[in-house]
């Protein structure tokens, strides 16, 4: 699996206007898989979606803004990703709902601005084994 994830960000990286944007923990994660420490696997979870925007003129600076904002302010991994038209920011892997759900119970209450932009969305998620 790990040679396949590799292969595709080899892909992905060469193509001329594709910037793959990722939180560091990702590639640390994807090196430890790579090198055989652990094994990484992406399976369906669920994440907080905190931010969702297609206005073309503001939301990817709006969303790289906010992954900025909470990167280091919050224990859980922050996605940004581009689902055309759509700018999203998702936070966290979690494995079941129940633990999405208490994630943004506690994250809705540290930030309550959010608090109107912020579901729980079912999602790949990555994991260690």
């Amino acid at each position: 699996m790990h040679i396949i994830l590799v292969i595709l960000l080899s892909i992905f990286d060469s193509l001329p206007g594709v910037q793959i944007i990722q939180d560091s923990t990702v590639g640390v994660l994807l090196d430890e898989a790579i090198n055989g420490k652990h094994e990484l696997v992406e399976i369906e979870g669920y994440r907080v979606q905190i931010y969702s925007s297609n206005q073309q003129q503001t939301a990817k600076t709006e969303a790289l803004e906010l992954e900025t904002r909470l990167k280091d302010a919050i224990s859980q991994t922050v996605y940004v990703q581009y689902l055309p038209p759509f700018w999203k920011v998702r936070v966290g892997d979690f494995r079941t709902y129940d633990e999405a759900r208490e994630y943004k119970r506690q994250f809705v209450a540290q930030y309550p601005d959010l608090m109107g932009d912020t579901y729980i969305v079912r999602d790949k998620i990555l994991v260690m084994q």
